[in-house]
């Protein structure tokens, strides 16, 4: 079956209502049955595919640890979509949980794992009701046994090790490496997590091959990627785009922003600030110069009058809050990171404090168990360049321009509009 180049993974979506299986399977054929296990992992390195829930990491290197590790392996197909920004991963659940079952039970046969756990959102109800709807028009899943968990609706709970903690103890708290999951996740044994999005495009490896999946995208940046479009543009939602695909050419495909933009927000709450110049012609993706720009998937557009100072702040103070208090780059760093950039943001603070949240950025950096610091500190150092003359006049008691008014990287609706471009 000739498979279309976009979209992919959203191919057949409907607004609200999920694929049936019949109708899965007239679109993308029948689930393949891999002949040999090295086959069906080759073909995965060949396709470059790499994990599509904000690290980025080359898919066929986590299957290849596991399915290499001792013990039998769990496989986890992470939907937690911790994100506030981020509709992506439940988009797909609600839209095409069949393909997100096949990439599942094709990942658990490469590493050879007989129990596959679908992870999401608790408050993902469309999401979780098309899983389970799928499960049930389902009679076989081979030797896997599937099961689905409501995971909390927490910044860190989408954290591979939080999962796997969550998993274990019924907390959603991240744990200190090594030992990784991959070595000793889900009950003590190996265990892939892999988000959502990643196990579709699986899927499609499976059924069209490595060098299908490689005709769109770049050399070291293959296929395409689900992006959570927010902010001020005509018409916000999830779309699917080339790997590569320039800021503007999205905006452009979503009607255009709608007024003129300061800043663009690339990879959420945890990613960075970029000028609207910038911006315009920078690309998406996962990899070489791109590799920071997509994160958890999110792109939101901040209009020039609206205050970027505040907007940080807000953002801050949400991350500091969403600590899980285990170690001091967390749950101190980061409230220091939220409390100074507030003090600016309100126009309280000494002259030069901007400067003390460029060292405890670089403090917390790395430091943490796991990469929440990072972010905040990302997003803090961002905003500092991009800015850079607003916080310059907050620092002095000046109103920069527009000093409040209403949030702008705000949560995407359930119901909202799927496209490719």
């Amino acid at each position: 079956m000739e498979a279309p180049l976009l979209p992919r993974v959203l191919a057949g979506w409907r607004p609200g209502e999920p694929l049936s299986c019949d109708e899965h399977t007239a679109l993308h054929g029948p689930l393949p049955t891999p002949t040999r296990r090295a086959d069906l992992l080759r073909e995965v390195e060949r396709s470059g595919l790499r994990g599509r829930g904000g690290a980025g990491f080359p898919t066929a290197t986590k299957l290849q640890a596991v399915a290499g590790a001792r013990g039998r392996p769990v496989v986890v197909a992470n939907g937690g979509e911790g994100e506030p920004a981020s509709r992506k991963d439940r988009t797909l659940l609600a839209s095409a949980p069949h393909l997100v079952l096949d990439g599942a039970l094709l990942a658990a046969a490469a590493v050879d794992a007989r129990e596959v756990i679908i992870a999401v959102r608790a408050t993902s109800q469309r999401a979780i009701a098309a899983i389970d709807e799928a499960l049930r028009e389902r009679r076989d899943t081979g030797r896997a046994e599937v099961s689905i968990v409501e995971v909390p609706p927490t910044f860190v709970a989408g954290e591979e090790s939080a999962l796997v903690s969550y998993l274990n103890t019924g907390r959603a708290l991240p744990t200190f490496v090594p030992p990784r999951p991959f070595e000793r996740g889900v009950g003590g044994r190996p265990t892939l997590v892999q988000n959502v999005e990643t196990l579709a495009h699986l899927a499609l490896i499976a059924r069209h091959g490595a060098e299908w999946f490689r005709q769109v995208g770049a050399a070291d940046d293959p296929g395409s990627n689900l992006v959570s479009l927010l902010g001020a543009v005509a018409h916000p939602g999830v779309y699917e785009i080339e790997s590569g695909t320039s800021v503007s050419a999205l905006l452009d495909a979503a009607g255009r922003a709608t007024e003129p933009l300061g800043a663009v927000l690339l990879g959420g709450y945890g990613g960075a600030w970029v000028t609207a110049a910038r911006a315009s012609s920078l690309g998406l993706g996962r990899a070489g110069d791109l590799a920071t720009s997509l994160g958890a998937g999110v792109v939101a557009a901040l209009p020039a009058g609206a205050c970027g100072v505040c907007e940080t702040a807000r953002l801050l103070r949400y991350l500091a809050g969403e600590s899980a208090g285990q170690c001091g780059p967390c749950a101190y760093g980061v409230a220091a990171i939220a409390d100074a950039f507030t003090e600016i943001a309100e126009r309280t603070a000494a002259p030069g404090t901007h400067r003390w949240i460029e060292r405890w950025s670089e403090d917390v950096t790395g430091r943490g168990a796991c990469g929440h610091p990072d972010g905040a500190a990302l997003l803090a150092a961002s905003a500092l360049f991009a800015f850079r003359d607003d916080i310059a006049a907050h620092e002095a008691g000046e109103r920069c321009g527009t000093p409040g008014g209403p949030p702008w990287v705000l949560p995407l609706p359930d119901h909202l509009e799927a496209a490719a471009l």
